[in-house]
């Protein structure tokens, strides 16, 4: 890739006039050899990977093969909003369902991981639907997420067992930060701010899954961190500014990964995993586990 940081990539969409996400599509035709059209396309079909995700959460209220989750995401959609808006509470809904799918083993896209996979495309089809947006413009997002994606990648971590889980659903909410404001039509200096607004405030976020499953806390987290996102977009947006830039910011939990302990990072040997009622569903897990492999 030509960039490898933020400043870098949207500098360069700057110069040429255009959103990040297109710079990122002609990056991956370069680094494939395909043909920017093919890579768009290739992009353009996880679009309905995401919503089926999203729908079948919303449908299925059975519960976890553990039994820990299971339809909430429902619960969530069929349920008036006290105080959030449409959009918020669009979002809320469809995380938790496509968090929910993934903890029952059905289709989605890891974005990045499987972990934070309902943010992104929670965030996207609320603010989509609340705007009408055209599958061009998802598309052209999507890439935006995955360039913010790259760098977060390449200069920390994206993955619990290395970073916990600021660098899942803090990348997710990143990602789905710069998305959201370039389906807004927003400038790379809000996509800036957006970014470091979202990601910095949810640095040091643990990864202590009980029962060694993505489920608890994980699928509830992915519905508080799509609203998350949308507080960063709307602050951004309003021209709030973030003193320190993503870079430093995506340095910031590079560093703070590392200084984790290893007992929170995604092992299960601390936080709520090892507590009273999260030692106790672990046991039943591992029951569950060994009837199964009989």
């Amino acid at each position: 890739m030509s960039f490898h940081s933020i400043t870098e990539l949207f500098q360069e969409a700057d110069a040429k006039k255009c959103s990040p996400g297109e710079i990122v599509c002609r990056e991956e035709a370069e680094r494939s050899e395909l043909s920017y059209q093919a890579v768009w396309d290739r992009m353009a079909k996880t679009i309905p990977i995401f919503i089926h995700a999203m729908r079948r959460g919303l449908a299925d209220t059975r519960k976890s093969q553990s039994g820990m989750v299971g339809g909430d995401g429902n619960r969530i959609y069929r349920t008036e909003p006290l105080f959030m808006s449409p959009v918020c509470h669009r979002a809320l809904a469809y995380a938790v369902a496509a968090a929910e799918s993934n903890a029952k083993m059905c289709r989605i896209v890891a974005c990045p991981t499987a972990g934070s996979c309902g943010i992104v495309p929670a965030v996207l089809a609320a603010v989509g639907e609340s705007m009408s947006v055209s599958e061009k413009d998802y598309t052209r997002a999507l890439f935006t997420a995955g360039g913010i994606g790259e760098v977060i990648a390449e200069k920390a971590m994206i993955a619990g067992a290395v970073g916990g889980c600021q660098a899942e659903c803090g990348s997710a909410v990143a990602m789905a930060a710069a998305a959201a404001v370039d389906l807004c039509r927003g400038t790379t200096e809000q996509m800036s701010d957006a970014i470091s607004l979202g990601l910095k405030n949810i640095l040091g976020l643990v990864c202590d899954p009980v029962g060694g499953l993505v489920e608890v806390p994980c699928v509830k987290r992915n519905g508080f961190h799509a609203v998350h996102t949308l507080v960063a977009v709307e602050m951004a947006m309003a021209g709030v500014h973030s003193v320190i830039p993503p870079d430093d910011v995506i340095a910031a939990m590079g560093e703070i990964g590392h200084l984790l302990p290893k007992s929170l990072r995604e092992t299960s040997r601390a936080g709520l995993a090892v507590t009273e009622t999260g030692k106790k569903w672990a046991e039943e897990i591992s029951k569950q586990n060994q009837k199964s492999a009989k």
